[in-house]
């Protein structure tokens, strides 16, 4: 696994946070990953998931993705903005 899915929108396919719209923020190693969506899941703190628990769209943040590789800081609010505007229905 390699960072290919920093800034890629995930619909989490199990669990508590189901049909819930993130980003993934992290990768950890082949299985688990990070991921935030500004509101409930903050960039401070994000939730460590599973892949084959995640959707993975081919949409990409590139502001977000940028971000992460160069270790600059990510907003919240920026995460949200993002996620409203693709993520109104789970038609990808």
């Amino acid at each position: 696994m390699n960072e290919n899915y920093l800034g890629k929108v995930v619909y989490s396919k199990a669990g508590r946070d189901k049909d819930g719209c993130f980003i993934i923020v992290g990768v950890i190693d082949d299985k688990y990953v990070y991921i935030s969506d500004g509101d409930l899941r903050k960039i401070e703190k994000p939730k460590k998931k599973k892949l084959k628990h995640l959707f993975i769209t081919e949409i990409v943040c590139k502001d977000i993705m940028d971000k992460l590789k160069s270790n600059d800081a990510v907003c919240n609010s920026a995460i949200r903005k993002f996620l409203k505007s693709v993520c109104t229905s789970k038609e990808v």
